[in-house]
């Protein structure tokens, strides 16, 4: 098994993507990029836009190999969208490539209304096998809708993924953490590697219940799993980073961000977008 981590917000840009490789199967997860449109005021900074280019093209270049392509869900930092914004991955970019390549969704029945109509513009352009609420088939495993986050009545789900070759992998995006119910189905599965979404530590609503909660999640799974990736939202703030360093020393046990994972010096770009301002003024205009 060889996993590449093509694009998270420790590499440059929001999203949690990766291509998997397993025997003959390239399994490509999340093919989705996105920077956030307004932050602080600030739109993104050039830099950024340059590394979101770089990163897209590898997406689709992925895209081109995959054998199988996973959406775990629908916002627009995990797939192509029929209304991307310049920092997005536009479908048409990908609409007439790798004909006939399986994708594989949570079922309908478990999509937001905006979600909805993104599933089906996604399926009216791409040319694909559609493999629409199944649980997948060896080396591939898929949960059940899990919460976005934390457990409401009304939050949207997601989908996770179990890979299973000579380790396993799995792939959690956005729990967040928040949900001690989909943190038990992630170590029945017993990971060797998990690449899953932290907690948004930016986010004002992330009272403190909510962060003693991921905290207490993230020292289970560091306690349990081999390799522990840690990324996505919780890479959006400085302070997220201070956190996944404590996490280490606290658990005794090295837990990563993506960018760490792939031997690569860490670009928190989001976090740092007041900072590339000041550094690299942008004129007006």
């Amino acid at each position: 098994m060889k996993i590449d981590i093509i694009g998270a917000e420790s590499l440059g840009v929001r999203g949690l993507c990766c291509f998997v490789t397993v025997a003959e199967q390239g399994i490509l997860i999340d093919p989705g990029i996105a920077l956030g449109f307004f932050r602080k005021g600030y739109a993104p900074h050039p830099v950024q836009v340059a590394v979101g280019e770089v990163i897209r093209e590898k997406i689709i270049q992925a895209w081109g190999l995959a054998t199988d392509i996973v959406f775990s869900h629908f916002h627009g930092d995990h797939v192509p969208l029929a209304d991307a914004n310049p920092y997005q991955l536009d479908i048409a970019r990908v609409a007439d490539l790798n004909p006939g390549v399986r994708i594989w969704t949570k079922s309908a029945d478990f999509l937001s209304d905006k979600e909805l109509k993104r599933f089906i513009a996604l399926k009216n352009r791409l040319d694909a096998r559609w493999q629409e609420g199944k649980t997948g088939l060896d080396p591939l495993r898929f949960s059940g809708p899990v919460p976005h986050g934390k457990r409401t009545e009304h939050n949207e789900k997601l989908m996770m993924t179990r890979i299973k070759d000579d380790a396993v992998f799995v792939h959690a995006p956005d729990i967040q953490l928040l949900d001690n119910e989909t943190v038990d189905l992630v170590l029945e599965w017993k990971p060797d590697i998990l690449l899953a979404g932290g907690p948004p530590l930016y986010l004002a609503q992330l009272n403190s219940e909510l962060r003693n909660r991921a905290w207490q999640n993230a020292l289970r799974l560091a306690d349990s799993v081999g390799v522990l990736v840690l990324d996505h939202h919780l890479m959006r703030s400085r302070e997220g980073l201070q956190w996944l360093n404590k996490l280490s020393l606290e658990s005794g046990h090295s837990v990563l961000c993506a960018a760490d994972f792939m031997k690569v010096p860490r670009s928190l770009l989001e976090a740092e977008r007041k900072t590339l301002y000041e550094k690299f003024p942008v004129s007006s205009g």
